[in-house]
C-alpha cells in the first residue's frame, strides 16, 4: 500500500499535472481545450497527460477526431483541496512568524 501511495504522489508531484486535474473540475476537454486553456504546447500537455493516464487518474473516451478527458475518481478533487488547505495554514503559519520576527527586531 505504501508504493501504490508513493506511485500515486509522484504522478501529483507536478505543477502542470495539477493544473490539468483542477482545469478537468468542470468536467471533460480535449487536449485542444486543455492547451488553450493552461497556455501549454500540445506536446508538453499529452505528455503529462500520458503520465496521468499511466497512473489510471485519468479516463479517455474518443469521440470522432477527438479525445475527451476527465478524472476517474471525482475524490481527486478533494484531496487537491485539501493540499491546499494544508498549504494556506502553513503560509499563515510562515506569515505570524514573520510578524513576530518584525515585532521583535521594531523593539530592538
Amino acid at each position: 500500500m505504501r508504493t501504490f501511495k508513493a506511485e500515486f504522489f509522484k504522478a501529483l508531484a507536478h505543477p502542470l499535472r495539477i493544473a490539468i486535474l483542477d482545469g478537468l473540475r468542470p468536467g471533460e476537454l480535449t487536449v485542444g481545450e486543455i492547451c488553450h486553456k493552461l497556455r501549454v504546447e500540445q506536446s508538453t500537455v499529452s505528455q503529462q497527460l500520458a503520465i496521468l493516464r499511466s497512473r489510471n487518474l485519468l479516463h479517455s473516451r474518443k469521440a470522432g477526431p477527438n479525445v475527451y478527458y476527465s478524472v476517474r475518481d471525482p475524490e481527486l478533487f478533494r484531496l487537491l483541496d485539501s493540499a491546499r488547505i494544508i498549504f494556506n495554514n502553513q503560509l499563515v503559519s510562515v506569515q505570524s512568524m514573520l510578524a513576530e520576527l518584525d515585532h521583535e527586531m521594531a523593539t530592538v
